[in-house]
This record gives C-alpha cells, structure tokens and sequence, in this order.
C-alpha cells in the first residue's frame, strides 16, 4: 500500500476509501498484511484523482465511468474468511455469488463481517454468520417500505437514479449512525435498571 501510494501521489488512506467504494477491483491479498496491486492500479489512481479535481466528479459517477462496479472473484478477495463461511453467508442469503464473483455491497459486507470478526465478534465467544440473519430480517421490510416511498415520491423525476445514488452513502453513514445510538443508549438503559453503573 506505501509503494503504491508513493507511485500514485495518492495518499494510502485516500486508497482504501476508493476500495471501499468499488473505485478499484480488490488487490490480490499475498499475506495477513500484505497485497499485490497491479501495476495499472498507478495509473487508474490518477485517472480517479484527476477526475475527481479537474472535472469535479463524484465518485459515484467516475465509478460509472471507469466500470469499476465489477464482480470480484473469491480468489481475488482481501479477506480472512475461511470458504466455509463465505458459504454460509451465501446459503442464508447475506451474499450473491455468482460465476464472476461478488458485487461491491457483498464485498462491503465481507470486508464488515471480517472486522467484526477480527473485533472479537466470533465463534468463541458465539457469534456465528447466523447472526447476520437479525440484519436481514429487520432490514427487509424498511427497505420494501423504502422502496414504495421512493417509487411514489420519484414517480416521473427524471433525476430519480441520480437522487438514489446520491442517497446510498449518506443512508448507510445514517443507519449505522443510528443503531450505533441505539445500541449505546440501550445498554446504559438495562446497566442502569440492573444497578450497574455504566463506565
């Protein structure tokens, strides 16, 4: 990541947002802490830089425009999950795989679930892929009501996708900004009801 940084110009925390947002195909992972960046990853980097402060494009839409939103083999994935967990999360529906690979959300949720698991969030302590299923299920009927608010309220506006796109990144910063609240003023709530004094 330093290497490809010092080519690029492009500092390696600037780097890792691109991953995250699919600018970039994942890096073939060579060890624990450790990747292998083809050496177009240079010059597609100061495509996007470029892009970014010449033309003032958003990144959603450079991402549009160089194609990067493709499926990335299990081969190529940056991550510690074993296959067999990869192929649970697929059989409980959490991913789609198919012939070439993952899409960008199912590579955001690889990457989520293996720093949850890398946390101390996993089998010893009984967190298993099961879990991701409390997700799924409360999600599912928020996103259909979303859906049927959106078809309504966008009905005829032709910046209808342009709106979405732009939506989906604050969206996601909203609900985990929410349920991390959530989740907090919940425990002060049963530490307090069981007379335990929050630290």
């Amino acid at each position: 990541m330093s290497e490809l940084a010092e080519r690029s110009g492009v500092s390696a925390a600037t780097i890792k947002h691109y991953l995250r947002e699919g600018l970039l195909p994942e890096p073939v992972k060579t060890s624990r802490n450790m990747a292998w960046y083809p050496p177009e990853y240079v010059e597609r980097l100061q495509t996007i830089k470029r892009l970014q402060e010449e033309r003032y494009m958003p990144l959603r839409v450079i991402r549009e425009v160089l194609g990067a939103g493709a499926r990335v083999p299990r081969s190529s994935l940056s991550t510690t999950l074993p296959d067999e967990v990869l192929d649970r999360l697929i059989e409980i529906g959490a991913l789609s795989e198919d012939a070439g690979g993952f899409g960008p959300e199912d590579v955001r949720i690889i990457d989520a679930i293996g720093r949850f698991r890398a946390g101390g969030y996993d089998e010893s302590i009984g967190f298993t892929v099961y879990d991701t299923l409390r997700y799924l299920r409360a999600l599912e009927p928020l996103v259909r009501e979303e859906v049927d608010v959106l078809s309504e309220r966008l009905a005829g506006e032709e910046r209808a996708a342009d709106i979405v796109a732009a939506g989906a990144e604050p969206l996601r910063e909203l609900i985990g900004a929410m349920h991390s609240k959530l989740l907090l003023e919940e425990f002060a709530r049963r530490q307090s009801s069981n007379g335990d004094v929050p630290d």
